[in-house]
């Protein structure tokens, strides 16, 4: 199985293409490098869409 999507890591801060065996801290996979890059701010959006559908539900 071919993986070509890039990831984010959140202990190093790096991105990376494809596999690896140390998976367990990484984010994605994402189309690019450049939107692996921005994982964290997608992360931190999601995050906030999700609480505002919360917050409109319970109101």
């Amino acid at each position: 199985m071919s993986d070509d999507g890039w990831y984010y890591d959140v202990r190093t801060h790096k991105v990376s293409q494809g596999k690896d065996p140390h998976a367990l801290n990484r984010m994605g996979p994402y189309p690019d490098r450049e939107t692996a890059e921005r994982a964290l701010q997608i992360a931190a959006e999601r995050n906030k869409a999700a609480d505002d559908a919360d917050d409109a539900w319970n109101n």
